[in-house]
C-alpha cells in the first residue's frame, strides 16, 4: 500500500520560513524531522533551482547520516503537499524550489541560456486551452524551448 494522499496546498500559499511549512507539516499529521527541516534549511536560503544531488550534497554537509532516500522521500512528500515544486529545465536533471517561487522559463536550445519569463507571457495560451480544450496549463513545469535573441 501507499502513503495517504497528503492535502495539497495552493502554490499561492507564502511560506515565510521553515517553521511555517513545520507547523503545516504537522497539521496534517506529518513528522518534522531533522532531516527535513535541514533540507528546508537548504530550500530557504538558496534562491536557485536546485537538483536532487545538489540538496543532498547540502543536507549531507550538516548532517553527513542522511541517505539519499531520505532527501527523495522528503522532496516527494514535501511536493505532494504543495511547498515545493519541481521544474524541467531542458535536457538535464529534474530541479526543485519553493512552490511559492515557482515562475516559468525560456530556455535557448542553442546557447542554454535561460530567461524568467513573467506568468502573463502565458495568459493567452492559457485562455485558449482552457476555452478550445478544457485544459488548464502549468507553465511553470517544463521550460519552453526556442532561441534567444543573441542565437536567432
Amino acid at each position: 500500500m501507499g502513503k495517504p494522499p497528503v492535502p495539497h496546498v495552493s502554490p499561492e500559499a507564502e511560506f515565510s520560513s521553515v517553521d511555517d511549512v513545520i507547523a503545516l507539516l504537522r497539521s496534517h499529521g506529518g513528522r518534522a524531522t531533522s532531516p527535513k527541516r535541514i533540507l528546508l534549511e537548504v530550500l530557504f536560503a538558496d534562491d536557485r533551482h536546485l537538483t536532487a544531488d545538489q540538496i543532498g550534497e547540502a543536507v549531507q554537509a550538516r548532517a553527513p547520516d542522511v541517505h539519499m532516500t531520505t532527501i527523495y522521500r522528503n522532496l516527494e512528500d514535501l511536493q505532494r503537499l504543495g511547498v515545493i515544486a519541481h521544474t524541467h529545465l531542458g535536457h538535464g536533471p529534474v530541479t526543485y524550489h519553493l512552490a511559492s517561487h515557482a515562475h516559468a522559463h525560456l530556455v535557448c536550445a542553442e546557447c542554454g541560456i535561460r530567461i524568467t519569463a513573467p506568468d502573463s507571457i502565458f495568459d493567452g495560451l492559457a485562455l485558449e486551452a482552457k476555452a478550445k480544450l478544457g485544459f488548464t496549463i502549468d507553465p511553470h513545469h517544463f521550460a519552453i524551448l526556442g532561441r534567444c535573441s543573441a542565437c536567432s
